[in-house]
C-alpha cells in the first residue's frame, strides 16, 4: 500500500491483482514523506534495483493510536504499522481525516474465477497439488476470500474512490496517471510470474461445480462489477 502526500493518492493493495508490480511502479513517484509498506525481500530488491524508494514511514506514530490500538500493541509486543494489504478502513482510521477525504483512493479487483486460478497456482506452487475441486472448498481458500471484499469496503459499502477492473489495466493506468498528475504512464515490472506453468484460461481449468462455488463465494463482486464467466 502507498499513501502519497506528494501526489495526494492512496493505493489500497488487493491480492492477485498485480498489486506488487503496481506498487513498485508507483514508488517511483513517491517523496521522502510518503508511506510505502514493506514488500518481500525479493520484491524490495526489484524496487531497489530500479532506483525507487523502498519501504518507509510505515510505522504508526503513537500519537495516532486509539485505545484499542494501544491494547493491541501491548498484546503483540510490537508497534503497529501500515502493512502490505492493509484494509482501507484501517488506513482511514490512522491518517489525517482531511487527507483521507481529499486524496484519490483506488484499488483493483479481478474476475473471481480468474482470481481463484491465480491464487491456486500461487498457493500450491509445486506438485503434488491438491485437486482444484478440493482447493475451492479448503480453509486456505476461505481465508483468502475473507481478505478480498473487506479490503476496500466497510459494511459492504465501497469506501475508496475507484475500484478498477484488473482486466482493464491499460485504461486504468491512464486514468490513474491523469488523476494523480504524473507526467508519464507508470511502467509495471514483472513480479511473481514464474510459479505458474499452466497458462490455460480459467474456463478450461474449472469444472462446473467449482465455477458455481466460486461464483457464490464472490457474489458481491460479481454483482457490483458485472463480472461474467
Amino acid at each position: 500500500m502507498i499513501i502519497s502526500h506528494q501526489h495526494k493518492f492512496i493505493f489500497v493493495k488487493t491480492e492477485k491483482t498485480a498489486g506488487t508490480s503496481l506498487e513498485i511502479a508507483l514508488s517511483k513517484y513517491c517523496g521522502p514523506d510518503d508511506v510505502l509498506s514493506s514488500l518481500t525481500p525479493k520484491d524490495e530488491s526489484i524496487r531497489r534495483a530500479l532506483g525507487y524508494p523502498g519501504a518507509q514511514n510505515y510505522r504508526l506514530p503513537f500519537s495516532q493510536y486509539s485505545v484499542p490500538d494501544a491494547l493491541r500493541c501491548l498484546r503483540l509486543g510490537k508497534p503497529l504499522h501500515f502493512f502490505n494489504h492493509a484494509r482501507a478502513l484501517f488506513i482511514r482510521n490512522h491518517i489525517d481525516p482531511e487527507a483521507w477525504h481529499s486524496y484519490y483512493k483506488f484499488c483493483f479487483e479481478r474476475n473471481p474465477w480468474d482470481k481463484f486460478v491465480s491464487w491456486y497456482y500461487w498457493t500450491y506452487k509445486g506438485e503434488p497439488r491438491p485437486p482444484i475441486a478440493e482447493a475451492v472448498q479448503s480453509r486456505e481458500f476461505k481465508a483468502f476470500r475473507a481478505r478480498g471484499w473487506n479490503v476496500y469496503t466497510e459494511k459492504s459499502k465501497v469506501i475508496v474512490d475507484r475500484v478498477f477492473r484488473y482486466d482493464q489495466l491499460p485504461q486504468a493506468l491512464s486514468e490513474i496517471q491523469e488523476k494523480i498528475g504524473l507526467e508519464e504512464l507508470p511502467i509495471m515490472p514483472q513480479t511473481k510470474n514464474s510459479h505458474r506453468k499452466d497458462k490455460r484460461a480459467y474456463q478450461e481449468i474449472l469444472s462446473r461445480e467449482s465455477r458455481e462455488i466460486i461464483g457464490e463465494s464472490y457474489r458481491e463482486e460479481i454483482d457490483l462489477f458485472d463480472f461474467e464467466w
